[in-house]
Order: structure tokens, then C-alpha cells, then sequence
């Protein structure tokens, strides 16, 4: 979770409206690929580092600085689904997603795949990157 979060804050203030989020990707302890959210919010760091392997990562895990998201707001895949495809086995997420729109959303649907969901490893450190993403958030009515 260290090197998410370190590529996470390279990306720090570079990724409005979207959070700056790390993703490394491991498979039999060894780093396979890594991402951060994209400069303008896109790509997600998910789907930066699963395009580096072809979208396959069977059997790895994902370690992410936010909740894979859900759904997405052009319609296109989430990332949450995108770890599905790709056959991950285990994700660990720092932070819930803060969105009230989204939260718990991406979290139902690896679960639902099978695939293990651990929560809140560094969650305190990987806040820092999301910061400012929930101040600007909407209020849900």
C-alpha cells in the first residue's frame, strides 16, 4: 500500500474532479504493474495499471489507495468490474469511497465475484489523497 500511495500523491492536485488514487497490482509477492489516476481524472489508477497487463491479472491482488469505483459517470466499465474481468483474487483498499453517490457500490460487486475485499490498510496516511475530492463533493438529498 506504500507504493500506491506514493504514486497517488505524485498525481496530487493533477486529477480534478477525481481523486489522485495509487494502484499496485502483485502476483507471488512480486509487483506486476502499478497505476495512478490520470491527469483530468482519467483513466482510474485501476484500469491504468490493468491496461499494462492486457486486463489480465488472475490470481493477483490489487492494492488501491480508494474503494474501486462502481460506476462511472460516462458509462464506461468500472473499475471495480475491470478487476473482475481481469481475474484478480483479493483487492485491499485504503479509504471507502467518500462519494454518496458510490460509496460501498464497487465493494458489493467484487464481493459478489468471490473475490476477497480487505479495508483500511493505511486508510489514515492515503486520506491526504482524497482530501480535497470530499470537500468538493455534493450533498445527497
Amino acid at each position: 500500500m506504500q507504493r500506491a500511495l506514493e504514486i497517488g500523491l505524485f498525481q496530487l492536485g493533477r486529477t480534478i474532479p477525481n481523486p489522485s488514487v495509487g494502484c499496485v497490482i502483485i502476483r507471488d509477492g512480486m509487483v506486476i504493474a502499478e497505476g495512478a489516476t490520470g491527469d483530468g481524472g482519467r483513466p482510474h489508477a485501476e484500469e491504468a495499471a490493468l491496461a499494462t497487463l492486457d486486463n489480465k491479472a488472475e490470481g493477483a491482488t490489487a492494492y488501491v489507495t480508494l474503494e474501486p469505483c462502481g460506476e462511472r459517470s460516462n458509462g464506461g466499465c468500472s473499475c471495480s468490474q475491470l478487476l473482475v474481468e481481469a481475474g484478480v483474487k483479493r483487492v485491499v483498499f485504503a479509504c471507502e469511497d467518500p462519494s454518496p453517490y458510490a460509496s460501498h457500490i464497487g465493494t458489493e460487486r467484487l464481493k459478489a465475484a468471490g473475490i476477497a475485499v480487505e479495508t483500511g490498510l493505511m486508510a489514515d496516511e492515503c486520506a491526504a489523497l482524497i482530501a480535497d475530492f470530499i470537500n468538493n463533493l455534493p450533498v445527497k438529498r
